[in-house]
């Protein structure tokens, strides 16, 4: 008797519990600042395909800050399944100061490991009253530049290389005197916003500046939510390749019983839907057949490699590390 009672409570109890694999389901991916609007679409989309494959629902969760400091943040013991960070040296951080990931983390996702890739552009106001075409402008007197801070912002770090870059080219290669360049472009430049939205809001909201240097998706996000026609987008003659990584963070998602889920959270990323909806928020995908689907919205650009620069970590020691650089010009 006591038996069939048993048993009886254990088929109510499945009953109760649904379908096999049924389940409410839960990720963390910690991000920076240009992607919210992004990944809130994708966070949607995902969760219906998680759905139809696996039964569970699923709710990600998001995390936005500067580059650097979500990083750091990782490191410090936030509980990201995955990150989306702006540059490649914050996810070799987490693996080399947190030990939470591979050191050849770039190896596991196609195109090492960035779904996407974007550019530095100009925003400049309505009618370009300071006549703002390219670097050369942005180093004249009474120009005020916008961008966010290096120390902090990945952002900022492309911005900067972007300048660079285009130094580089102007003086055939002369590191002094691209240096000289830097220093005053960054003299031009009035605050400084711990990351790439603060910098946006500085410029459109407070009223500050000539000219915001930022990601081209930012840019684009900035004349679709503005209500007035204030702003207008200026290409330089030469911007940066920016590879924006993501990365299952293992051991986190390991603990949680996150692996496959965060694993396939980041597959997705590159799908033909996911693809298109990274084009529609003016993010370049990398699939060749979405990429030309979207190509006009997308100017033509020179874009320099990080790896003409040495890599990241050799950018970093260099140019952001104390003592490098960036600090030698005086910021």
């Amino acid at each position: 008797m006591k038996i069939r009672l048993l048993l009886s409570g254990l088929v109510a109890i499945l009953f109760l519990a649904g379908p096999a694999g049924a389940g409410k389901e839960t990720l963390l991916n910690v991000s920076y600042d240009p992607t919210r609007e992004f990944y809130s679409e994708y966070n949607r989309m995902f969760a219906r395909h998680w759905k139809e494959e696996t039964g569970n629902d699923l709710t990600v969760y998001q995390s936005h800050g500067s580059s650097g400091k979500q990083a750091r943040s990782v490191i410090d013991g936030l509980k990201a399944d995955v990150v989306t960070l702006a540059l490649a040296y914050d996810i070799d951080m987490i693996a080399e100061k947190g030990e939470l990931l591979p050191a050849a983390w770039q190896e596991r996702l196609p195109y090492q490991s960035a779904p996407y890739t974007s550019t530095i552009v100009f925003l400049v106001r309505k009618g370009n009253p300071k006549n703002i075409h390219d670097w050369n402008d942005l180093v004249r007197e009474g120009v005020q530049v916008i961008t966010p801070n290096p120390k902090t912002s990945g952002g900022a770090r492309w911005n900067y290389l972007a300048a660079y870059g285009f130094a580089l080219k102007k003086f055939g290669g002369d590191e002094d005197k691209a240096e000289i360049f830097l220093k005053r472009l960054f003299m031009n430049v009035p605050v400084f916003d711990t990351g790439a939205r603060g910098s946006t809001t500085t410029f459109i909201r407070r009223g500050i500046g000539d000219v915001l240097l930022t990601w081209e998706n930012e840019a684009f996000l900035a004349l679709a939510k503005t209500e007035v026609d204030e702003f207008e987008i200026v290409a330089p003659s030469v911007s940066v390749l920016a590879e924006p990584p993501v990365a299952v963070v293992d051991k986190v998602a390991a603990k949680k019983g996150n692996l496959k889920l965060a694993q396939a959270y980041l597959d997705f990323l590159y799908s033909k839907n996911a693809q298109r909806l990274i084009a529609r928020h003016h993010f370049r995908p990398r699939d060749p057949e979405v990429l030309a689907e979207f190509s006009k919205q997308f100017p033509e650009i020179e874009m320099k490699k990080i790896e003409g620069f040495g890599g990241w970590r050799a950018v970093q020691a260099k140019h952001f590390d104390d003592g490098g650089v960036f600090d030698r010009i005086g910021r």
